[in-house]
């Protein structure tokens, strides 16, 4: 059901303090007023934003990812991607990212969508590129990141997510969306 107007679900912020101010990370615990009058808390996590690119190299493959995430301890298939940097444009922290994680630059990027992960406890937005003219440059990950980089076609990490092999958000709604995308672009047969 579309609801024509949205005022009527908004909430009001009454009062707001910080709970946790950590490198990445601040939480927040905001009193707000309800549409029905009352008051309610709402706790959230405050984010940067990021970006997420689907890479495409010259032959059509894309760059991925194997990292470690600590909070599940395990490693997960995902794109390059990573926080926007204060001062940052998305863009500009796509080109960087980029270069840092896969060792690549692109000559172009295009917005493929952006996606809100967390709607329920953080204001996250990533905003997903596709990556186009692909040249080598230098990989610098952070002294405290590690991956390693492997190369797949799209076909392939599509199939990837269909066996759950990939069940990182981001990584499955790039990687579905820019199949979308290329379905839609390709001659009816």
């Amino acid at each position: 059901m579309y609801i024509r107007n949205m005022d009527t679900l908004k909430e009001t912020q009454l009062s707001s303090e910080a709970v946790f101010d950590g490198a990445l990370l601040h939480v927040r615990k905001d009193m707000v007023k309800l549409p029905n009058g009352k008051s309610s808390v709402r706790e959230y996590i405050e984010h940067p934003g990021a970006v997420a690119l689907v890479a495409y190299l010259p032959n059509g493959d894309l760059l991925l990812l194997n990292q470690f995430r600590y909070p599940l301890k395990k490693v997960f298939i995902e794109l390059p991607a990573g926080k926007i940097d204060p001062g940052e444009t998305p863009e500009e922290t796509g080109l960087r990212e980029l270069e840092e994680e896969t060792g690549y630059k692109a000559s172009e990027l295009k917005i493929l969508t952006t996606i809100h992960p967390c709607i329920g406890y953080s204001d996250e937005v990533i905003h997903i590129y596709e990556a186009f003219g692909l040249s080598e440059g230098q990989k610098q990950t952070d002294n405290n990141e590690f991956t390693e980089t492997f190369t797949l076609s799209l076909d392939d990490a599509i199939q990837m997510v269909k066996t759950g092999k990939i069940t990182d958000v981001k990584t499955m709604i790039g990687l579905m969306s820019a199949k979308m995308r290329k379905d839609d672009h390709e001659p009816q047969k």
